[in-house]
């Protein structure tokens, strides 16, 4: 299967290559694709290496399918003259999730609603996927009202720049040193917290925040959700974390939570507080899982629970979801 990456020499494409070689996703041409000053460039790809070539040059080549991970207005601009191709557009930007005429798309929660005529499939935000993987299951069985979640995003999430920010800002506080790193963030990042992730809204909430509100109500196929959101970037590199408190329309049991949870595709419950077992982001690092624990009742109100979930930002958060779409659409041959 002929195969583009644009973005190639970002961190999530990158990654996207990594997975694809992990996967043994069925690649018998590789079509890199970065911006004009990295055309030329090579990218390793299962021990071989690969020019990166121009987006033109790649819709002529006539790709399957093409992993998009450029940016919103690059996805704008690119993804529909790759789609008139024929070629199919798995996109990993903001820009195509609420267009009403686009599915969004978690492969463990509603891939049925893709056909071959899906020509721009939009990958979820990162923080919206692992949170619906853990609570779809949960959602089937016992009906959500109300997400309250904050999420602990790592500097990954930002790009390479924010990881040289923080580390640049650790090397100088360590041994005093004084080179110079890139700012990513208005404020320092390393030793602190910053409640801001995009922009800010006219309601007072940012982009990302509205984006786990609209998303998690799209793939859950549920518009009465009640879901409100406070993201937060932290120093650290691995994964996301997120404090989740989940309303029911019904009572539940405990155990039948860690049951269903256990069951669920993608999900890996650790759950153990007598051995203060929990999910954190370093153990999700380069894993494709889901990682859910502290699970425990919401005591000040009924129907209520709490849990904590974990995931590679830039595996399953993004890489690994829209390589999972590609072997969904090529499994039921709708490439």
């Amino acid at each position: 299967m002929k195969v583009a990456v644009v973005g190639a020499t970002g961190l999530v494409g990158t990654k996207m290559l990594q997975v694809l070689s992990e996967r043994n996703f069925p690649v018998t041409e590789l079509l890199p694709v970065a911006s004009e000053k990295s055309v030329g460039k090579e990218v390793e790809f299962k021990g071989r290496k690969f020019k990166v070539v121009s987006a033109a040059d790649a819709i002529a080549a006539k790709p399957d399918v093409a992993l998009f991970s450029a940016g919103g207005s690059t996805s704008l601009a690119l993804a529909p003259q790759f789609a008139a191709a024929g070629i199919t557009v798995i996109d990993n930007s903001s820009a195509w999730r609420m267009d009403a005429s686009k599915k969004l798309v978690v492969p463990e929660i509603n891939a049925d609603v893709l056909t071959k005529e899906d020509k721009i499939i939009a990958n979820p935000n990162c923080s919206t996927i692992q949170m619906v993987v853990a609570l779809n299951p949960l959602h089937k069985r016992y009906g959500i009202k109300r997400i309250i979640v904050s999420t602990y995003q790592s500097v990954t999430g930002t790009g390479v720049k924010a990881v040289q920010q923080m580390m640049g800002e650790r090397e100088q506080a360590v041994k005093g040193e004084n080179e110079e790193y890139p700012m990513a963030y208005k404020y320092p990042i390393d030793l602190n917290v910053i409640p801001q992730i995009d922009v800010f809204l006219d309601n007072g909430y940012t982009k990302e925040e509205m984006k786990m509100v609209n998303e998690t109500r799209k793939i859950l196929r549920d518009d009465n959700i009640r879901v409100t959101a406070t993201t937060v970037r932290i120093p650290v590199m691995g994964g996301h974390s997120e404090s989740v408190n989940i309303e029911f329309e019904q009572d539940f049991d405990l155990n039948e939570i860690k049951e269903i949870l256990g069951n669920a595709p993608g999900v890996v419950v650790v759950d153990d507080p007598a051995n203060a077992l929990y999910p954190m982001p370093k153990d999700a690092h380069e894993k494709d899982e889901v990682f859910v624990g502290r699970l425990r009742r919401d005591e000040s109100q009924p129907n209520t629970l709490n849990m904590w979930i974990v995931s590679d930002n830039l595996r399953k958060g993004a890489a690994t979801n829209a390589v999972q779409i590609a072997e969904y659409l090529a499994a039921e041959n709708l490439l």
